[in-house]
């Protein structure tokens, strides 16, 4: 009888000590999937900005009502998107500083900081998520 009142302690000790364990992985788990969502968002949003842009390319590049738009459509999914880079590109990547026609390529380069919840996490800070992408200009 006296043995098993003494387990019953025994329990509420190991309890508490596994349960900080397993909430910390918690966190984690729901950071990682934070950061994927917003990884997605980010690169997302890249594609779609390159599409609108071949196709509505404006001088300078990306000045288009249509482009903007899409970035405020982008910028209410992901809050903290920053604002994209555009540039004009050869079709071995290179940069051309002249004016983009039909043939080059339009490159968005995008980037969103995302802020760990995770105390162990959260030390490292800001990390940077960003997302290229490149489409054939249409005219």
């Amino acid at each position: 009888m006296r043995r098993r009142h003494r387990s019953r302690g025994q329990a509420l000790v190991e309890f508490a000590l596994v349960l900080p364990i397993f909430l910390m992985l918690l966190m984690a788990v729901f950071d990682l999937g934070r950061a994927i969502y917003m990884y997605n968002g980010v690169a997302q949003a890249a594609r779609e900005l390159a599409r609108v842009t071949s196709v509505y390319a404006g001088t300078p590049l990306g000045s288009t009502p249509e482009t903007a738009a899409v970035l405020a459509t982008q910028k209410a999914l992901i809050p903290s998107l920053g604002d994209p880079t555009f540039a004009c590109v050869d079709i071995d990547g290179s940069s051309i500083t002249k004016t983009c026609v039909a043939g080059m390529q339009v490159k968005v380069v995008i980037v969103a900081p995302y802020q760990p919840v995770t105390p162990i996490l959260s030390m490292v800070g800001n990390i940077d998520l960003a997302s290229s992408s490149t489409f054939s200009i249409q005219q």
